[in-house]
């Protein structure tokens, strides 16, 4: 009977209405959670009979069914924090955490490290990357972020580049004595170097013209830090020459030798390469050390090696790579967040815990670097709030309201027809 029938139909929209006041009231609870996507129900109607079969048309209609319950994927606030470790993803894409249950990726960002250095969220899962090399490159190897080195090592120099200028206007006959190496030098500065255990030196190099376009330097150190050194004394560790064309550009350099013998050292002999620029018989520009008519004068001295240094502190970049800052001035490298990617991000499986993981439906992941292939980039310091929006949400509450309501009038409409039905025999 038709009547019957009609009180089903009205079932079903007070069903669906029902669950769809049940994701909205998902959507409110969730407003303050990190990462949090709102869900939209989405209906589609119910028909069983056809009054002409398959020829179409007089179909009745038997109600509304959900059909499905899509998150919504759209871009939530992004929050600056003062936790170094708090990260959020402005772009596509997410996270990727390890736990006990397996891969799941997520867009909350809130982590912070345990007792074992690792990199884990709120429920110890431990977040992935890409770890660095011992020489802090980035590498495709893939694992959880953990702080392993609190120690770095010392490095000894093996290069020290020189920026400069040596007078074209200087007396090209004065002769260089070791015994009274600054008033017999055109030249003279200094470059701190490291040892092979990590002992800074101070090491004076000097310069004279030998003849048009042509000077020889020596890098000296003092005798008391030197191996079989007598105090108060210069000794020569290092030599070469710098020709230079007629523009004062540098032409060629060459190292005559360079052994270093310092007190303490771990090893002898420390070669330190004294580099002064890219010389135009090198294919550079040779301006890094000029030959103009203008006094001498250092402008910069840089040297690759350092002293040993503990864990000061850690940071995120923009690019989502971590780096470890050491009490001797060193940042170094340790790893570079995960991001991964689906085709179809709205298929995929919710687990809880601010989760999700793979289904049929999203496709498998790939998994790659911040700001490549489509994905998003990292934001230090940052938040990714809630998309949900309290004033729509109430909105779609009170929508939903009026159609259960407005469903069960169907079913209550209904029950007075039966009930008339009913009455005709007694009438």
């Amino acid at each position: 009977m038709g009547i019957l029938s009609s009180m089903y139909t009205g079932v079903t929209g007070m069903t669906g209405q029902g669950e769809a006041l049940s994701i909205y009231g998902d959507n409110i609870a969730n407003a303050n959670t990190n990462g949090f996507k709102v869900s939209r129900p989405e209906f589609s109607d119910v028909v069983a009979k056809s009054l002409k079969g398959v020829l179409g048309g007089n179909q009745i209609g038997r109600g509304t069914k959900l059909s499905a319950v899509n998150p919504v994927f759209s871009q939530g606030s992004l929050i600056q924090t003062e936790s170094a470790t708090d990260l959020a993803i402005s772009g596509d894409g997410f996270f990727v955490v390890e736990g006990q249950d397996g891969r799941s990726f997520s867009r909350a960002g809130a982590f912070h490290f345990d007792k074992d250095g690792k990199l884990i969220n709120a429920d110890n899962y431990k977040v992935q990357g890409f770890v660095a090399d011992s020489d802090g490159k980035i590498t495709s190897k893939m694992g959880a972020i953990s702080v392993d080195r609190t120690v770095v090592d010392a490095k000894p120099t093996k290069t020290t580049e020189l920026f400069m200028n040596l007078d074209l206007r200087a007396d090209k006959i004065l002769k260089f004595d070791p015994t009274k190496p600054e008033k017999t030098s055109h030249f003279a500065t200094g470059a701190t170097v490291y040892d092979t255990a990590g002992t800074p030196r101070v090491v004076t190099l000097y310069f004279n013209k030998t003849d048009d376009g042509k000077w020889e330097w020596r890098a000296m150190a003092k005798g008391e830090e030197v191996k079989n050194g007598k105090p108060g004394e210069m000794v020569e560790q290092a030599k070469g020459s710098l020709v230079f064309d007629s523009d004062g550009r540098l032409m060629e350099q060459k190292i005559d030798k360079s052994a270093f013998n310092f007190v303490g050292s771990t090893k002898a002999d420390q070669k330190i390469e004294f580099n002064f620029g890219k010389s135009k018989k090198e294919g550079g520009d040779g301006l890094s050390v000029t030959q103009f008519g203008t006094g001498s004068e250092a402008y910069k001295t840089t040297q690759d090696g350092y002293t040993a240094g503990t864990l000061a502190g850690l940071s995120f970049n923009d690019d989502g790579v971590l780096a470890a800052i050491y009490t001797n001035g060193q940042n170094i490298n340790i790893a570079q967040v995960a991001i991964g990617k689906f085709e179809n991000s709205e298929g995929l499986f919710k687990v809880g815990k601010n989760l999700f993981r793979e289904s049929r439906n999203s496709g498998q992941a790939t998994i790659g670097a911040p700001q490549s292939g489509g994905r998003g980039s990292v934001l230090a310091k940052s938040l990714e709030s809630s998309t949900t929006d309290i004033a729509n949400e109430f909105i779609n509450l009170m929508t939903a309201q009026r159609n259960f309501q407005a469903n069960s009038k169907v079913i209550s409409v209904a029950d007075d027809m039966m009930q008339d039905v009913l009455n005709l025999k007694r009438n």
